[in-house]
């Protein structure tokens, strides 16, 4: 199969504006993200609105598309960056370019689901570990999924699924295993076209989460479960954050 992973980089966030260029270990983000998906997939392309961003991909040797500013989703971005570049695929790996420290492990597991050929679009989780506070699992910027027997979503929520009947919500997690939704996403190409067609759904509109449409519109979203810990990068603060883990990776290393 072939593969080719786009990550979609917008320049206008409104909690961090330029954040694809914002310097993290002396690379810009973009950079960073860029690398870690050349680990896996030959094939990686920017998806921007922004000409300061397509010459900072360029200027690293990157492969950059430029889009239209008006899109609503990271996903439809993806979509016309992939038209655009005349590239063919069977599977779009959709990759966040706020997640500097992608681990390989990752997109590989994403990779590997599409193995079976009933998978239509493939996303991860990652199990909160048992000893993990309630207000950390209720954190509303923190999406949850809850998955079927043979590892298909049954829902997405920003609300803590499943509510635990007779406990106190502080033994929830001793009690059950929670998956923090990972917002990596690859689909079949034909499926990627479809989504891409349809309207915001009421479950989309309610929670704000896009995948809700796909479900609505009754695709299956296969969930690959995952250890490994990543930064995403929404702020400035976080970018702090994201320099003192870096800061121990590389002393971990040494």
């Amino acid at each position: 199969m072939k593969f080719v992973a786009v990550i979609p980089a917008r320049y206008a966030s409104t909690r961090f504006p330029g954040k694809p260029l914002a310097i993290l270990g002396g690379k810009p983000v973009i950079q960073r993200v860029c690398e870690q998906a050349g680990k896996v997939f030959d094939n990686v392309i920017v998806a921007t609105d922004d000409a300061r961003i397509m010459d900072a991909v360029r200027s690293f040797g990157g492969n950059a598309v430029m889009t239209s500013a008006s899109h609503r989703s990271g996903t439809d971005r993806c979509y016309e960056a992939f038209l655009n570049s005349g590239t063919e695929a069977d599977v779009v790996v959709n990759i966040q370019g706020d997640e500097p420290f992608i681990q390989p492990s990752q997109l590989l597991t994403v990779k590997e689901l599409f193995s079976d050929g009933q998978t239509q679009i493939a996303t991860l989780a990652k199990p909160f570990p048992a000893d993990t506070p309630y207000e950390r699992i209720a954190n509303p910027n923190s999406p949850k999924v809850v998955v079927d027997d043979s590892g298909y979503a049954l829902y997405f929520s920003r609300s803590v699924i499943p509510y635990l009947r007779g406990l106190e919500q502080s033994e929830w997690a001793s009690h059950h295993t929670y998956l923090k939704h990972i917002g990596l996403y690859a689909f079949r190409t034909d499926v990627l076209a479809r989504i891409t067609a349809m309207p915001q759904s009421p479950l989309e509109k309610a929670e704000s989460l896009e995948q809700l449409r796909w479900l609505s519109g009754g695709f299956r979203i296969r969930v690959g479960l995952t250890d490994a810990e990543t930064i995403g990068i929404d702020t400035p603060e976080d970018l702090a954050a994201a320099e003192l883990f870096l800061e121990k990776l590389n002393e971990s290393k040494i």
